[in-house]
């Protein structure tokens, strides 16, 4: 039965269902059969199981209005509700023996629906001590919490008004059913309340009143004997965080000092003294406490997370008690760039340590940018980028999806570089201090304990755990008392012998061997990379990370950079330019071997073209080759485009007449003129072949020797 509305129905289904067992061959076959009120079907009479109904007899009293069927059934589950006020009387009966009461099927059913174990109940009687320290037994935790969620289950079921108006049929409320129901559900829940009404309602009251400590039995290890409350163990807590950070035991007889009115302790923001006299058994004796219950309170899960977060640094806190993430990896490589920088694990000659900067591809764990620097400023970042770029470029890869890099170094460029959408599709920011959320943090120590341990004398740290990880140092007894004595290399032999670490740690074969069978680091990231990747803007991305490099177009043809010319890609280009300004930046980024192929031209904020070499060829014809030939074509084929806009774009003249002078012209009678036959002559804008014409002009010089 349910409400639909305010009106109590009965289903269909529930009126004409038949809960008889099913006689096969001498046999009862029970499997259709309904547990009804509790009580298997064997246990009740076949009167009791029988349809309440026939089919025809309900579609009869429908057709002739004798029941009110409040919801026609239908399509998308819904099924007919009949109200059950309008059932014949001897029908109600049969209704109320089948399925019972509906006051308490009301309860039930929102017992059934509602009923939650109270996960705070748990952890409470699992924090809970006794006087001596001691804690519940794991039976009774588990007693007194399934204890805990009926109260809490039959607390919220009286604050619903709307339950109980329809269970209690707007009467106050029957604790007889609400008993009944509890019992009901005893064997299911396995709850020890009681199930007297009387002793049922003086517990929920006394509940509501005292909480969880009231489901403790006071016969239970002296339950009254309880000292430690919620202040007393945030006392506790404030004196163990002094700055001196004070010993247990410390704290313990700070504590009993202070009850006793030994020691005064008082709240340094308001000044407030603490009372010792809120700190009394019901007789007024102090309540002074054993070292060993003190320490159990502070070293709990929650307290000892409060503690560190007082008294330890980010990193610590962060790494011992702070929840991280759990997070997998990806599939395809370039779909995430990790960066962090580090230090070389090996000192140079003046104590300092080479300062490197790496971009590692998460999935694969290659390192697609490095960059070497004595001091860690900005440019060491910008150096890496550049230095990742050029890895794509050479080997015509396209834009990676993801850059993930912490504020330092970086913040700089949070508003260019570094903003998601402008250069990268995605960029994330990592937490400061939270080393574990940085890939390229592990992939550090996945490198320097692998292949820079192999290949290298004097990886790991002085206070390394493990023996091995531990460099030789000695200690030097001098005056200072701070001197050691360690080897020392030069910024280059540091940057040779990374270098040849990362050549080493990119082929070695990717931990993944499942995953990327006989693969190496770098077969994953040359043919497993990401299908939805983008190519990249050069002449955008060169703005934030090229070099740059302030010039003129001279000629209306180049410019010069580095010592050399670079050309416009078509005449045109020079609409582009503001007037009376040639000044130009060249963006530019040398190749491996310091060469420029090509540079981005901008002018403000203003894309220009982009300039590719100016090739000179060798004036002597005797002495040209082919590349020379083909540089005296490329610059051939620029200037006769720039005669041809020349012409195509040159100006009309016009002729300047005064007004008494146009006005005489148009009284003047118009006399008829010869006009001379015109000749077609050859339209050579587009000729430019004596330009190209090489070989006569070879014939003719080698003629002329």
């Amino acid at each position: 039965m349910e409400y639909y509305g305010k009106i109590l129905c009965i289903s269909v289904n529930d009126l004409t269902y038949d809960d008889r067992p099913v006689v096969v061959d001498g046999v009862a076959d029970w499997s259709h059969s309904r547990v009804l009120n509790g009580r298997a079907p064997q246990d009740l009479p076949v009167e009791t199981l029988a349809p309440i109904m026939s089919v025809p007899n309900y579609k009869q009293l429908s057709a002739r209005k004798k029941i009110n069927v409040v919801r026609r059934g239908g399509g998308m589950g819904e099924y007919a509700l009949i109200e059950v006020a309008t059932l014949p009387r001897r029908f109600r009966e049969r209704v109320t023996a089948k399925y019972g009461e509906m006051e308490q099927n009301v309860l039930r059913d929102w017992f059934e629906r509602h009923y939650r174990v109270d996960a705070e109940a748990r952890s409470w009687f699992t924090r809970f001590r006794f006087a001596d320290g001691s804690p519940l037994p794991p039976d009774k935790i588990n007693e007194y919490t399934v204890n805990a969620s009926v109260l809490q289950a039959v607390v919220a079921v009286m604050a619903d008004t709307n339950i109980m108006r329809k269970a209690m049929q707007g009467t106050t409320i029957n604790w007889g059913e609400m008993t009944g129901v509890i019992s009901y559900f005893q064997a299911e829940f396995g709850h020890t309340l009681p199930l007297s009404p009387h002793r049922f309602r003086e517990r929920v009251t006394t509940f509501q009143k005292q909480g969880y400590e009231s489901l403790i039995s006071k016969k239970f290890k002296n339950q009254s004997a309880r000292k430690v409350n919620y202040g007393i163990e945030r006392l506790i807590l404030s004196l163990d965080s002094l700055p001196e950070r004070p010993y247990n035991t410390t704290v313990a007889e700070m504590y009993n000092m202070f009850v006793r009115g030994e020691l005064t302790v008082a709240d340094p923001e308001t000044g407030e003294w603490y009372d010792p006299a809120n700190y009394t058994d019901k007789n007024g004796d102090p309540l002074v406490l054993s070292e060993a219950t003190i320490a159990n309170y502070l070293n709990t899960a929650k307290n000892k997370a409060l503690r560190s977060k007082l008294h330890d640094t980010q990193w610590d806190f962060n790494n011992r008690y702070r929840p991280y993430h759990v997070r997998r990896n990806g599939v395809y490589a370039l779909s995430k760039i990790s960066l962090d920088d580090r230090d070389l694990p090996r000192p140079m000659s003046n104590g300092q340590r080479v300062k490197a900067y790496y971009a590692y591809d998460v999935v694969s764990g290659c390192v697609v940018g490095r960059a070497y620097s004595r001091l860690k400023t900005t440019d060491l970042f910008l150096d890496c980028m550049r230095d990742m770029f050029q890895t794509l470029d050479r080997n015509g890869w396209y834009m990676p999806a993801e850059l993930e890099v912490e504020h330092h170094l970086v913040q700089n460029f949070a508003d260019g570089l570094m903003k998601a959408g402008v250069v990268f599709p995605l960029i994330r920011w990592c937490n400061p201090g939270n080393s574990r959320e940085k890939r390229a943090e592990h992939l550090n120590r996945a490198k320097k304990y692998g292949v820079e341990k192999r290949m290298q004398v004097g990886i790991g740290r002085w206070y390394a755990s493990l023996e091995a990880n531990r460099p030789k140092v000695e200690k030097v007894y001098d005056e200072l008392n701070n001197t050691y004595k360690e080897a020392t290399y030069t910024f280059e032999q540091l940057v040779a012998d990374d270098l040849a670490a990362i050549d080493a740690f990119n082929h070695q074969l990717h931990p993944n061997q499942k995953m990327y069978p006989g693969m190496s680091r770098w077969d994953v990231l040359a043919s497993r990379q990401n299908p939805d990747l983008k190519p990249w803007d050069k002449p955008y991305l060169y703005r934030y990370i090229g070099n740059c490099t302030a010039t003129t177009i001279k000629q209306n043809m180049f410019c010069t950079v580095q010592y050399q010319q670079f050309r416009l890609p078509s005449p045109r280009d020079i609409e582009k330019l503001e007037p009376r300004n040639n000044k130009v930046e060249a963006y530019w980024l040398a190749d491996v071997d310091g060469n420029i192929a090509e540079v981005y031209l901008w002018q403000g904020e203003r894309y220009i073209a982009t300039c590719k070499l100016l090739e000179r060829y060798n004036e002597a014809t005797a002495e040209q080759t082919q590349a020379d030939r083909d540089a005296y074509t490329e610059q051939s084929k620029y200037v006769s485009q720039f005669d041809k806009m020349m012409r195509e774009e040159k100006i009309t003249k016009v002729a300047v007449i005064e007004r008494d002078q146009r006005e005489a012209v148009q009284r003047a009678a118009l006399a008829a003129v010869a006009v001379p036959k015109a000749v077609d002559q050859p339209d050579d804008d587009d000729d430019y072949s004596d330009y190209l014409d090489v070989s006569q002009v070879a014939r003719a010089a080698v003629a002329s020797i």
